[in-house]
């Protein structure tokens, strides 16, 4: 017993002593419950088998290594070739049940794609993709289509478009019926069909507003591919550009309230004070104007100088009145509104006499650009928009490969680059009645930053 107590006491110092050597300390702690999970559920039966064969059930029964729940099934789940009624689909613990209530056609290879609905109850980790396949015929067909859904108008991605497949089909039939497959888009605007068979195929994309999965409206964004697609040969991936024919018209059904003012206002676009050397100075109304007299409104210099070459036109909304003007550098310049020169809708008019002081802006308030291109084709007419948010702020045509201007307002700027194909100055859209293609344009992939009194350059390759 004694040696047994010493041996003990012999060990706890060795631990202490090697403790104090190392400079640690021992601590007592709570086991972990190991590291977190972080993968998502696998398939562990399927009920027929993937991949069967000579499929006749209606049930099919999927059962994970874990717990699992569906989310958002709704807008992950595609079936392919499309249904006319969709399958009934639960959950329930590890398992999954499928409940076919159409009619399966002969021959055919059909997938269910639950996208990323499927996922574990207890970290939230998706199964992202899944697919169970099964073929009433005597193989799983295996040939894909790919390719890539850009917006014409900017060269962006809009991953809410779906990709349309209609096999042995008119050109008409995206007018009028749901497509044989259905394909979504990922970020970067691609798209794959899987499990294809032999044939003849029509390809669209189309931004579904309406939930009827045909074109219907011109409102809808939309492409169309011009030529017919047999999956039996050898195909490249398929660019689709998606363009809008018209833009659909807001529609409001407030009320406008009545103004509480007394007199009518205006606001103006100087920046801190300033009017842009490049821009027209424009006077702002809250409320379209009923009675204009430009001959009340006065433009001069400090000494009550008429700018003679002033020039006055006012928008079709009647709320912006526009007056351009070859401004001068750091001039002084005075505006003077007599009260009889406008009145508004609601019988609003300038009580006083207004006077407004404003500078120009300096040359060293702006930057200069040079852009050189490679690779740019300019037989198309290209046109560089430098946008601001959605709208086009300034846009220049491109004739040589190294283009420049000597005063731009700094600031960075998204540019796209117009291939302008009829040469009207603006974008056009498609149009699928005569099968004309929509202009295209892409967005350069990094902003293009303008210093104050800087000279900037920029090489451009569009390959």
């Amino acid at each position: 017993m004694k040696d047994n107590v010493i041996r003990f006491l012999c060990v706890v110092f060795i631990a202490q002593l090697i403790a104090m050597i190392s400079g640690g300390c021992a601590q007592i702690s709570a086991p972990t419950g190991g590291p977190k999970d972080t993968t998502a559920p696998k398939l562990v039966k399927a009920l027929p088998e993937l991949n069967k064969i000579n499929f006749t059930e209606n049930k099919i029964t999927l059962t994970f290594n874990e717990f699992i729940e569906l989310q958002d099934l709704q807008s992950n789940l595609l079936v392919s070739p499309l249904q006319k009624i969709n399958p009934s689909i639960n959950s329930n613990l590890r398992t999954i049940t499928i409940k076919l209530k159409d009619t399966l056609n002969p021959n055919t290879t059909y997938s269910i794609n639950f996208g990323n609905a499927i996922k574990d109850i207890n970290e939230g980790n998706v199964l992202k993709d899944f697919s169970y396949i099964f073929s009433t015929g005597n193989s799983i067909d295996s040939l894909e289509l790919t390719g890539k859904v850009l917006l014409a108008q900017n060269g962006k991605v809009d991953s809410t478009i779906l990709v349309l497949l209609y096999r042995n089909a008119t050109d008409t039939a995206i007018n009028s019926k749901k497509p044989d497959y259905i394909s979504r888009l990922k970020g970067d605007g691609s798209f794959t069909f899987k499990y294809l068979p032999s044939d003849n195929f029509r390809i669209y994309a189309l931004k579904d507003g309406d939930g009827n999965k045909w074109y219907n409206t011109k409102t809808e964004t939309f492409a169309f591919y011009d030529e017919i697609i047999n999956t039996g040969q050898k195909t490249l991936p398929i660019n689709l550009f998606a363009y809008a024919e018209k833009i659909e018209s807001p529609t409001s059904h407030s009320v406008e309230k009545k103004l509480a003012d007394k007199k009518l206002k205006f606001s103006n676009n100087l920046s801190s004070g300033k009017q842009d050397l490049l821009e027209p100075f424009e006077i702002i109304f809250k409320s379209a104007l009923k009675n204009i007299n430009l001959d009340s409104v006065i433009i001069c210099d400090t000494n009550y100088k008429k700018l003679s070459t002033a020039r006055f036109s006012i928008d079709s909304s009647r709320k912006k009145i526009s007056i351009s003007e070859k401004w001068q550098p750091n001039m002084m310049i005075k505006l003077i509104v007599f009260k009889g020169a406008f009145e508004d809708s609601s019988g609003l008019t300038l009580l006083v006499n207004d006077t407004l002081n404003f500078i120009t802006k300096n040359t060293t308030d702006y930057g200069s650009l040079k852009l050189t291109f490679k690779n740019i084709d300019l037989s198309r007419h290209p046109i560089l928009e430098f946008m601001e948010g959605e709208s086009i702020k300034w846009k220049f045509p491109v004739i040589a490969n190294e283009w420049d201007v000597k005063m731009i307002l700094p600031g960075e700027y998204d540019v796209q680059l117009l291939y302008d194909e009829n040469n009207n100055g603006k974008w056009d859209p498609g149009d699928y009645s005569k099968k004309l293609q929509p202009e295209r344009a892409t967005t350069l992939p990094q902003k293009i930053s303008i210093k104050a009194d800087w000279e900037n350059e920029r090489e451009i390759d569009l390959k």
